[in-house]
């Protein structure tokens, strides 16, 4: 599965990265590399949703990211 947005900083619990994606949904970022976490940095990413996960943060589905690139 591929997927563009911005990656975005949230301050909450201890923080979390997100993918705010052009489809409208947010993902709790999982994976890829320390790169990635750049607050507002455009993204590709490819990779699957792991549906039966649940955290602390609650801002959406966690997305396992296998793979990304900066766009």
């Amino acid at each position: 599965m591929k997927i563009t947005g911005r990656v975005v900083y949230r301050d909450i619990e201890t923080g979390v990265w997100v993918l705010e994606g052009d489809d409208g949904r947010t993902y709790q970022l999982a994976g890829g590399d320390r790169k990635i976490k750049k607050d507002g940095q455009r993204v590709e990413v490819e990779g699957d949703v792991a549906r039966d996960m649940m955290t602390a943060a609650m801002v959406g589905p966690v997305f396992n990211v296998a793979s990304y690139r900066f766009i």
